[in-house]
């Protein structure tokens, strides 16, 4: 598992025109080809009177599969430019499909790189980046009368509260990176004269929105 990567916040579209012809770029995540390949499937069939429906992709945590569609666009114009855009934003795990219905004015292969490329740039800002850090959950079990000072003390610290659970005693769950998790036990005890239990848990991904760029 990788430590940290860049991919797309959720699936959506966005739509801009470009001398008389509609760009609507399609994007979504996707962890392997066959949702990609799904995807843009499912694209080409709602829009199946456009003029292309132009795709590119980058699956895998190195990106070991990288695939561009020109779907009749001059070769090179479309689904390379779309999929330059996606490494320039080093995302993983991405999916994008460009639909054009032609407005009459030819853009030539310079107009149509453009084109394709702020297309997929617009659709990803619309869209949304999000950077997804791998964190353990840290398990912080004390008595009620800990609850407070925990609670208060966590959601104004550089730490992120996951979730509180309520039982004999208060169960309080926390995002660590693997780099705190000495200074996070060291602080909890500090914090609760040694009256909390503190155990590692699972490893999970937070996603933190990125700026748009």
């Amino acid at each position: 598992m990788l430590p940290h990567y860049f991919t797309v916040k959720k699936q959506g579209e966005h739509e801009i025109i470009i001398q008389k012809s509609r760009f609507i770029a399609h994007i979504s995540r996707a962890e392997t080809e066959e949702e990609a390949q799904q995807f843009i499937q499912d694209i080409k069939k709602k829009h199946w009177n456009a003029s292309h429906n132009c795709s590119a992709y980058l699956i895998g945590e190195h990106n070991q599969i990288q695939k561009a569609n020109d779907d009749g666009e001059p070769s090179g114009t479309a689904g390379v430019p779309m999929l330059e855009v996606l490494k320039k934003r080093d995302l993983r795990d991405t999916v994008v499909v460009v639909t054009r219905y032609f407005g009459g004015i030819k853009l030539g292969a310079g107009g149509l790189i453009r084109a394709y490329g702020k297309s997929t740039t617009e659709g990803l800002n619309a869209v949304g980046v999000v950077e997804r850090k791998l964190m353990t959950v840290m398990h912080v079990k004390a008595d009620y009368s800990w609850l407070g000072k925990l609670e208060n003390e966590l959601r104004s610290s550089v730490y992120q509260l996951k979730e509180i659970h309520y039982s004999d005693q208060v169960e309080l769950e926390a995002f660590v990176e693997d780099a705190e998790l000495e200074n996070f036990s060291e602080w909890i005890i500090d914090m609760t004269n040694g009256q909390a239990a503190i155990l590692a848990g699972e490893k999970l991904y937070l996603e933190m929105d990125v700026p748009p760029r």
